[in-house]
């Protein structure tokens, strides 16, 4: 079932997340729905928040990034390849000299901006069979990873922002917030009630 994204200005976003068990209601059918939601909009990561609910889960397919001609054989086999799901992750440490990107996101449509991020990370995170791992991701992988883990920790990518850069987005930012957007998937505002 294709969720509605929550839109930047929901309070949603802007919370901590909260850990979950592996005895979490419909676990694997909330993950079947988020790949779904993620896909139809064509995202490369969603994080739990981004449909309303501040637990700490998030989900990464880079196979988009695949196709970029600019990369070498392996960096792209390696991004094809990669489909996680991260359950109660923690980054334990992020290591060298911050490189900039053009991120976007989905909860904030049309808005597109460079963020520097480290390039290397160590995670420790539960799969969808809530085996453990603490395993260390570099490049386009890495950036993915942080950019949903800074969901689940309240963060969103336009927080990492000059005040000079968030001065020039402020408009479109309040623009989503109330609803004035065309994205090409269903997305949630702040001003909408909940349909249950």
């Amino acid at each position: 079932m294709i969720l509605p994204i929550v839109a930047y200005g929901d309070p949603v976003l802007k919370k901590k997340g909260t850990e979950i068990s592996k005895d979490y209601a419909n676990l694997n059918g909330l993950l079947d729905n988020m790949f779904e939601t993620m896909y139809n909009a064509m995202g490369v990561g969603l994080a739990a928040p981004q449909i309303g609910l501040s637990i700490r889960l998030f989900l990464v397919d880079t196979s988009p990034f695949a196709d970029d001609e600019n990369m070498s054989e392996e960096e792209r086999k390696a991004l094809k390849d990669f489909r996680k799901v991260f359950i109660n992750a923690t980054i334990l440490e992020e290591k060298g000299d911050k490189w900039a990107f053009n991120e976007g996101c989905l909860s904030i449509p049309d808005v597109r901006e460079d963020v520097f991020r480290q390039p290397q990370i160590t995670v420790e995170y539960y799969d969808e069979n809530f085996k453990k791992y603490t395993e260390t991701f570099d490049g386009l992988i890495a950036r993915v990873i942080q950019h949903e883990y800074d969901h689940i920790e309240g963060v969103l990518f336009t927080d990492k922002l000059s005040s000079f850069k968030k001065r020039l987005i402020k408009n479109k930012l309040s623009n989503i917030s109330k609803g004035k957007i065309n994205a090409d998937y269903r997305m949630r505002f702040p001003n909408q009630k909940k349909k249950r």
